[in-house]
Formats: C-alpha cells, sequence, structure tokens
C-alpha cells in the first residue's frame, strides 16, 4: 500500500479591519444644531439690548446670528419662545460664571457685592427690561415672562445667599439679601441713562460693610 500524502491544513486568514469612515471635516449634526441654537440665543440677547422689543425681530437676529429665519424657526417656532429662551440662558451662563468666581464663598464680602450688582448693570439686564416693558403691554408675553422673572429671581436670591454666606434661619436675613438685590436691580436701572460707576462703587462698599454687620453670627448669649 502507498504511503497517504497528508493534507496540508489551511492557514487561518486574519480578520479583516474595517476601513474608517472618511473624515467629512463636518461636525456631527447635533453638534451644529447646538451650536445654531446658541447662537440665536446670544444674538437675541444682544438685539434686544441694543434695539428694544419693537426692533428685534426673528429675521433680524437670525442675520446677526448668520443663520437664515428658516433656521431659526426650526428652533424656535414664535418670537416670544425666542426671547424668553434667550434671556434664561444667558441668566444661566451667568450665574455658572458667578459661581466660579467665588468658589469659596464670602471670602471677601465686597467682591461678591460688586460682582452681584453687576449682573444688573450688563446688556443681560438691560434685555431682560426691554422684555419686562414688552410683556407689560402684550398679553401673549406677559405669563412667559413673568414665570422666567420667577425662576430668575429665586435664582438669583439663592445664589446671593450661597456667595454672601448668608444664614437665612436667622430673623431678618432672608429679607436683608432681598433688600440687597432689589438696591442692586435700581442701580441697574440708573445705568440705564448715565454712567453711574463712581456713586456704584461707593454705595457698593458701603452695603458690603451693611452685610456684613447683619450677616455676622450672633455671639453666644453668656449663661
Amino acid at each position: 500500500m502507498g504511503a497517504v500524502t497528508p493534507t496540508p491544513t489551511p492557514t487561518p486568514t486574519p480578520a479583516s479591519t474595517p476601513t474608517p469612515a472618511p473624515a467629512t471635516g463636518k461636525a456631527p449634526k447635533q453638534d451644529r444644531s447646538r451650536a445654531t441654537r446658541q447662537r440665536l440665543l446670544e444674538a437675541a440677547v444682544s438685539c434686544l439690548a441694543e434695539r428694544g422689543w419693537a426692533g428685534s425681530t426673528v429675521s433680524v437676529v437670525a442675520e446677526r446670528a448668520g443663520v437664515s429665519r428658516g433656521a431659526a424657526q426650526h428652533h424656535f417656532p414664535t418670537r416670544e419662545d425666542l426671547f424668553t429662551a434667550a434671556v434664561e440662558y444667558v441668566a444661566e451662563e451667568r450665574s455658572t460664571a458667578l459661581r466660579a468666581l467665588f468658589p469659596h464663598g464670602a471670602a471677601n464680602r465686597t467682591a461678591v457685592v460688586g460682582a452681584l450688582v453687576d449682573l444688573y448693570t450688563g446688556p443681560l439686564f438691560r434685555a431682560a427690561l426691554h422684555l419686562w416693558v414688552a410683556a407689560s403691554n402684550e398679553d401673549q408675553l406677559r405669563p412667559r415672562v413673568t414665570e422666567l422673572e420667577a425662576r430668575v429671581g429665586r435664582e438669583s436670591h439663592r445664589i446671593a445667599v450661597e456667595l454672601l454666606g448668608a444664614d437665612e434661619s436667622v430673623p431678618g436675613v432672608r429679607e436683608t439679601v432681598q433688600g440687597f438685590l432689589d438696591m442692586a436691580r435700581g442701580l441697574g436701572l440708573a445705568t440705564l441713562l448715565t454712567d453711574d460707576a463712581a456713586r456704584r462703587e461707593r454705595v457698593v462698599a458701603q452695603w458690603a460693610t451693611l452685610l456684613d454687620n447683619a450677616l455676622e453670627p450672633a455671639p453666644p448669649e453668656a449663661e
């Protein structure tokens, strides 16, 4: 009987590596949509601060943001949607930035008081003011702005309590903090017409002293 030649074992071929998709150089659709939305919100606040409600249309905002009117309406179907969302967005951004400035709270109350007052003296406050005035005359806008103002007001108060190190369980402290915020809003209104920086600086220094005295823990009672 002749020798049987063994059949050679086939060499396994390595699994093929998927060919990566060619880079398109374009951001994912979701990222582009988010970026467009942010540009619209920032442009809306700028327009509202500079032009007021009457001069701030969706078309004007879209042009400033560099997008079409159709793209703007895709994100915000109505004018009211756009401007209330814009004011809320920028308020949230400012709140985040403010907290980041003072990660340890009231190490320097004068600096904290000054930063809180600044919330009411910039473009955001000017934009919000135009929105409030428009809401006082437009029934469709009023409930949305009233709700927005309540949310922003609560957040502003919460941040002030946190950064000032205020203990609201102490009688009168809550009213003191709210009184300070009301005063800051008044300074913001004064700034709309004139450069009130010098007087504002003196008022901030005085309020920092008042808050130091009002928020200082009371000494323990003698036994």
